[in-house]
């Protein structure tokens, strides 16, 4: 008996000394936040449109693009080469067939994103520039998160929207991996074998919270939008023009705005329930 509790406790250091466990516990709270929220709840319950998902891409595609550009260009750093995998992971050019499919070949012109994707994308190419080590913490929330939760949110979205093919769904496909379980046991092995010293882990770890917080601003912002957008509405009537609404780091007319209300529920559903089950 004693010896099987000096044998548990021995397996349970060994699994809080690896990085993928570490930032699971370290970003617990940001779970619990998020998967608390009525925005994650309306979306479990299955309420997607075609608009939620056309804006949810619009802001993956600038959040990948920073993210990609980073790993692209620290391929061979340390921090990033054993968790590098372009042709397994990599996002931008399925986000970029959906917006296609969904906008027609102008959708650079008709895509927005909020101000805190803004800010997301900035830190991205920030610490590509200063600590791509730190690029591990925002890699793994990420693709991960979209490689557990992304089988799941493809079919509701599938569902809901009404679509009877895949078109316009290519960003939930993973085409490269074969076995999304082997893969993600070969990123976390690959992961927590990573040579850090302790600053670059503790720092590895506040960038996996930062991670967290970033995505979360994003919400905010677009409730922000919402809540002005709402406001506006109260007090015009339907013969008064269109509107230019101007928030910081925007500028978009009422109707994209609008949009954006349906957009929070699957943006944060895809976040809270993907990076969830890691």
């Amino acid at each position: 008996m004693e010896t099987g509790n000096k044998s548990q406790t021995a397996a349970e250091q060994l699994t809080d000394r690896d990085l993928s466990e570490q930032i699971k516990k370290v970003t617990k709270e940001s779970h619990v936040r998020a998967e608390n929220t009525q925005l994650m709840l309306s979306f479990q319950r299955g309420q997607v449109t075609l608009a939620q998902y056309k804006l949810l891409l619009c802001s993956l595609h600038d959040i990948y693009q920073a993210l990609e550009e980073a790993l692209d260009r620290n391929c061979n750093h340390p921090g990033v080469a054993p968790i590098y995998f372009p042709a397994e992971l990599a996002r931008l050019e399925s986000i970029q067939k959906d917006l296609e499919h969904f906008y027609g070949q102008n959708w650079r012109e008709r895509i927005v994103v909020p101000a805190a994707t803004q800010r997301y994308c900035h830190r991205l190419r920030q610490i590509g520039e200063e600590n791509p080590e730190f690029l591990v913490a925002h890699a793994y929330t990420r693709y991960l998160g979209d490689l557990s939760g992304g089988q799941i949110l493809g079919r509701i979205a599938q569902r809901s929207m009404g679509l009877k093919s895949n078109e316009g769904l290519s960003f939930f496909a993973f085409p490269g991996v074969s076995s999304a379980n082997l893969f993600k046991q070969l990123y976390r092995s690959r992961m927590n074998n990573l040579e850090l010293t302790e600053e670059q882990r503790n720092g590895v770890l506040e960038e996996a919270v930062r991670s967290f917080e970033l995505n979360i601003q994003v919400f905010d912002d677009l409730q922000k939008m919402v809540n002005l957008t709402e406001s506006q509405k109260t007090h015009s009537t339907h013969s008064e023009p269109e509107k230019s609404l101007q928030l910081p780091g925007t500028s978009v007319s009422a109707s994209p705005l609008l949009r954006m209300f349906l957009g929070l529920f699957v943006a944060l559903a895809t976040v809270s329930m993907g990076i969830y089950v890691l």
